[in-house]
């Protein structure tokens, strides 16, 4: 199962390069960090990145994980570790309850650089403080309360 937010900052032509460590057995979850890797990105805000940076450590540090961008829009799963998940976020808030719960259920992960086209706040970018702030208390409730 592929997630990718539908604004296309991620490239659809990545499918077989983020599904190759499912197809080798070698992940149960692969994650596209936008800030790690080989491929080209866009260099946008230093504060959002400061922002992500940070609600990526809390999580690390709760799941006991070491991931590169928690927050990413680009993921892949095993169909059988998703179904094990009762998913209760829809908004900003699913990708702290989804690591930390793939997380708890032993999951793989695995990261894959990508080549991130990022928008800016005119061209549509929706996270906000608020935002971050509702991530944070989704770290913390997924890794340390509710499964």
């Amino acid at each position: 199962m592929i997630i990718q937010d539908p604004d296309l900052e991620y490239d659809p032509r990545r499918y077989p390069t983020i599904l190759q460590p499912l197809i080798e057995d070698r992940a149960d979850v692969v994650y596209e960090p936008r800030f790690f890797g080989g491929s080209a990105h866009r260099v946008l805000y230093f504060w959002h990145r400061v922002r992500n940076g940070l609600l990526t450590l809390l999580s690390n540090i709760c799941t006991n994980l070491n991931l590169n961008d928690m927050e990413t829009g680009f993921n892949a799963f095993r169909r059988e570790f998703i179904q094990k998940i009762r998913i209760q976020e829809n908004r900003f808030g699913f990708e702290s309850e989804i690591t930390a719960k793939l997380a708890h259920h032993g999951a793989r992960f695995y990261e894959v650089g990508i080549s991130y086209s990022g928008r800016t706040y005119a061209e549509g970018k929706k996270e906000s403080r608020k935002d971050s702030l509702r991530a944070l208390w989704r770290i913390f409730r997924y890794s340390l309360g509710t499964r």
